[in-house]
């Protein structure tokens, strides 16, 4: 595949940053941009998705080419870390072409990180690859050390492969942190254990609690664990003190003491972090969330198809950050049985 035509995404970068920093009504900065380059996945993770998923037609999808005008769009108004996810980011075809032409955006000094959140599946094979391209962090998503609980978490993933990709990362130079969901009964006693060995291999962990994304086929207040209790839990056991140690997403971080490591807690439900919210996503498609836990969205993908100049673009972009909520009311429990929003976790972008 062809290179996307940099010309014409720089041109229209040029003069989109005559419009300005792109700052909501409640005063906040956007800064952070995430990106769901596919809605596709190699795994089935029991609280992500339901086992046997509808995609996606694939003409539906942004092109690469239009991927990087849209993420150059925003760069140039202000945004200062892009993250790439999915779905799988990995599993798109030629992926790694959009990395290349991204990264020139890191060699200006428009752009602090580019980034990826993977499942770590096709790590081994691209790790040296976006070393090259200037990623120099990234998530992994594994939620379990255990190669059996593994697969059953993940219905089709196999550990193994998630392993050798992180050894791989590791040996490129890139800085590895682990997330993991937490889960009641499937790996709540296993916490203390992945702590110290990401803390042991030089990585961090953050922890996430469950979100009320889409219909998955199983009952999401009997995986849901609070992060509250966690912590709690390992207190009991190690120091845990706080830290202002940030990475431009909602993790709040502890270091602990017996480690030497840092512990994120990632906590949409027991302690809301909307407050600082310098986020925004878009999906494959083209559609703009301007957050997570709501269902109001922007089309991007037909002004980004109409004309060649980013005029239209900048304006629908500007017009969904002003309707920027102040947060979202995300609940788990027994009197409520359906999902917050009705997409799924990878449509939107992880």
């Amino acid at each position: 595949m062809r290179s996307p035509p940099r010309d014409l995404a720089d041109r229209s970068m040029a003069a989109s940053a005559t419009r300005g920093p792109l700052v909501d009504t409640f005063g906040r900065a956007v800064t952070y941009l995430r990106v769901s380059v596919t809605d596709r996945c190699d795994f089935r993770c029991v609280y992500c998705m339901s086992e046997h998923m509808t995609f996606l037609p694939k003409q539906d999808l942004l092109t690469l080419e239009e991927l990087d005008r849209l993420c150059s769009a925003f760069v140039a108004r202000g945004v200062r870390k892009l993250r790439l996810t999915g779905g799988e980011p990995l599993v798109r075809r030629d992926v790694m072409t959009l990395f290349r032409a991204l990264s020139r955006h890191l060699e200006t000094g428009q752009l602090d990180e580019l980034t990826v959140t993977t499942n770590g599946s096709q790590l081994a094979r691209y790790a040296a690859d976006l070393a090259a391209c200037g990623v120099k962090r990234i998530n992994v998503s594994a939620d379990t050390l255990d190669p059996d609980k593994f697969r059953a978490v993940t219905r089709w993933g196999d550990l193994g492969k998630v392993m050798d990709g992180i050894r791989a990362a590791k040996a490129a130079g890139i800085k590895v942190k682990l997330n993991a969901v937490a889960l009641r009964d499937v790996n709540e006693g296993e916490i203390a254990a992945i702590m110290e060995w990401c803390h042991g291999e030089g990585h961090d962990l953050s922890l996430i609690e469950v979100m009320p994304l889409g219909e998955v086929g199983a009952e999401r207040v009997d995986q849901y664990l609070p992060l509250s209790e966690v912590r709690e839990k390992l207190s009991e056991r190690y120091t845990l003190t706080d830290i202002p140690y940030r990475t431009g997403g909602p993790a709040r971080y502890v270091e602990v003491k017996e480690t030497g490591g840092r512990l994120g807690f990632i906590t949409p439900l027991t302690h809301n972090f909307c407050e600082g919210c310098n986020r925004v996503r878009v999906t494959c498609t083209g559609t703009l969330y301007m957050c997570l836990g709501q269902e109001d969205a922007a089309d991007l993908r037909a002004p980004l198809r109409a004309s060649p100049d980013d005029a239209a673009l900048q304006a629908a972009i500007d017009a969904a950050i002003y309707r920027k909520p102040k947060g979202h009311d995300f609940v788990i429990d027994r009197a409520t049985s359906t999902p917050a929003v009705s997409r799924h976790m990878s449509m939107t972008g992880g």
